[in-house]
């Protein structure tokens, strides 16, 4: 749901009544994870999506029941062979999904507000409702900071809160949204309720190194991907706002010394564009002793045999170098920078989400898949 935080901050502004379908659950080959999320508000407007298009209408229908009747609900969806007309996802998975009425009578609606400013803040903060439990908890919410602290009630024990509050917390420290199972009095032990935590998290971060045509491609896709993108060059001519208008930063200082004193987790990605060893070399000699998500180097074949002698002599060990994608970026033929911050953005695509890169024509590979804890791929 925090995905729609701009627009639902709007309507909550104008008083707007509405409800959200929120994706609580999938199974198989489901096109949106935990947190998609669907509004309607009261003269039929909608906005955001849970299923790219399958379910669309019945769960329209749906919010427009619970604006009605001023319950929540929970509907699974998913594909029938027996009867292909009936509602479902053609790809052949299952959601599972929240419907919640946020009006002016609704318990929710004094969690929901805050919890969508946050998020347009870029505060780190986690949304717990109840997914799945007694009709009358359905939906209720609490809004945890990064702190600790919290707002709002899930209508149970006292106990409940505070143990919904510690899960809360755990997933956002994790930067993760899913569903946890707790006991209804607050104990540690699951069954009862589920509960779908969903974490708002300051964008990952995109590091550009190099100030290059091929950068400023990367940086319009980086944002488009949803990165919060510096572009970083030692030479200011270059590293300059106006050639960089997609960049969130634009800074001007040696590589190796900016990516030392900048903060970084494990969802950074960054991409070395100078191919000039007297950067390269100590930029990628710092960067890949850090716990990120994606370090690669642009440059060709006989650049790339070059910096990995370099980057040997100076101390850099087997197990940091096979972290280095080099020549960065996909085989796709690139050619302008375009095409090249295209291939770029897919490769860093394929390793976040543990994809090959091939053609799914033909493949027999699974189309949906996301990375467990620790590394593993879950394929749907």
């Amino acid at each position: 749901m925090l995905d729609l935080a701009g627009q639902l901050d709007q309507w909550i502004e104008e008083g707007r009544e509405f409800a959200v379908a929120t994706v609580v659950a999938v199974g198989g080959s489901a096109p949106r994870g935990p947190g998609a999320a669907l509004a309607v508000d009261t003269a039929g407007s909608v906005i955001g999506s849970v299923s790219g298009g399958c379910v669309e209408g019945a769960v329209y229908e749906l919010c427009r029941q619970a604006l009605d009747t001023g319950q929540s609900l929970v509907e699974r969806f998913g594909y029938s062979d027996e009867d292909a007309f009936v509602v479902g996802l053609t790809c052949g998975g299952t959601i599972e999904v929240l419907i919640t009425p946020v009006s002016a009578r609704a318990p929710a609606r004094a969690v929901l507000g805050p919890a969508v400013s946050s998020a347009l803040r870029g505060e780190p903060s986690a949304l717990v409702r109840v997914a799945r439990g007694p009709a009358q908890l359905l939906g209720r919410a609490l809004l945890v900071r990064a702190d600790g602290t919290y707002e709002g009630g899930l209508g149970g024990h006292a106990d409940l809160d505070r143990n919904a509050a510690a899960e809360g917390r755990a997933l956002l420290d994790a930067g993760r949204t899913g569903t946890v199972d707790v006991s209804a009095d607050g104990s540690g032990c699951p069954g009862g309720l589920t509960l779908l935590v969903e974490s708002s998290v300051p964008p990952p971060r995109m590091i550009v190194f190099g100030a290059i045509d091929f950068a400023s491609a990367l940086a319009r896709a980086g944002k488009f991907l949803g990165y919060h993108v510096t572009v970083c060059d030692a030479r200011p001519v270059f590293a300059t706002r106006a050639r960089f208008p997609d960049a969130d930063e634009v800074v001007v200082d040696w590589p190796h010394r900016y990516l030392r004193r900048t903060t970084t987790d494990a969802r950074t990605v960054l991409c070395v564009l100078t191919h000039d060893p007297k950067f390269d070399v100590p930029l990628l000699r710092t960067a890949l002793a850090l716990p990120v998500s994606f370090v690669g180097a642009m440059g060709s074949r006989r650049t790339h045999e070059d910096r990995d002698r370099r980057l040997r002599d100076e101390g850099v060990s087997e197990r940091e170098l096979a972290r280095l994608r080099s020549p960065i970026g996909l085989d796709l033929g690139a050619r302008t920078p375009e095409e090249t911050a295209l291939s770029i953005a897919a490769e860093i695509v394929a390793a976040r989400r543990g994809g090959t890169g091939a053609p799914l024509t033909g493949s027999g590979t699974p189309i949906h898949r996301d990375r467990e804890p620790g590394g593993a791929t879950a394929a749907a």
